[in-house]
């Protein structure tokens, strides 16, 4: 198909790799927990979208750039672990803004695009991403393929696609444990500094990280 091999391998490979925790499950979560399910699968939609990015420009070569040039490579890496310090440092500091502890708020559509465009560049700003399917994808792709980067485009479509179902099950399922066990706006709050503070970790984790 598409000039790729061993197909199930990969969709296999990719669910338990999009399953793995990180900063976008736990953006999903954090807005999931808070604000409702739709929050969640805004910053999904958003994490999809600067998915679509990176396999893109994977293909067309782009991302090679940030593979063999140690300056871009650190370019993006300091303003994607500048943008997760900053989302980490709001979550820490938030604060509920109703006095009822167990109302939740209702978000507006401007909070929605907010939450989609976080998603986004969580995402995309990540360089790691980027050399993640520049390492991964080529493997399924048969060599003797006279198309490689429609191959390439193929798989990694299937690959969002597949990390779409889990972010969108991951928004669902959080909503649904956060009003079943009646989560107040005060213990979602917690849950946020909660995430907030590994988001800064992941943030100077990204910072500290070398390009290899």
């Amino acid at each position: 198909m598409f000039g790729t091999h061993d197909l199930l391998l990969f969709i296999t490979s990719g669910l338990l790799l999009n399953m793995a925790p990180g900063p976008d499950s736990l953006l999903i979560m954090s807005r999931s927990a808070s604000q409702g399910w739709r929050a969640g699968s805004a910053a999904a939609l958003g994490i999809g979208t600067g998915t679509l990015i990176h396999i893109f420009a994977a293909a067309l070569g782009l991302s090679a750039v940030l593979a063999t040039s140690s300056a871009a490579f650190s370019a993006v890496k300091y303003i994607g672990a500048g943008y997760l310090l900053y989302i980490g440092i709001r979550l820490i500091l938030s604060k509920s803004s109703t006095t009822d502890s167990d109302q939740i708020i209702q978000p507006t559509s401007a909070s929605y695009s907010n939450t989609y465009i976080q998603g986004f560049l969580t995402n995309v700003l990540n360089p790691k991403i980027a050399i993640f399917f520049l390492a991964f994808v080529p493997q399924f792709i048969d060599p003797n393929t006279p198309n490689k980067a429609l191959s390439f485009i193929a798989l990694g479509l299937i690959f969002n696609l597949n990390g779409m179902l889990w972010c969108h099950f991951l928004a669902i399922s959080t909503a649904f444990a956060s009003q079943r066990f009646k989560t107040s706006q005060k213990l979602a709050n917690r849950f946020n500094r909660l995430t907030g503070i590994f988001f800064v970790s992941l943030g100077v984790k990204l910072a500290l990280s070398k390009h290899n």
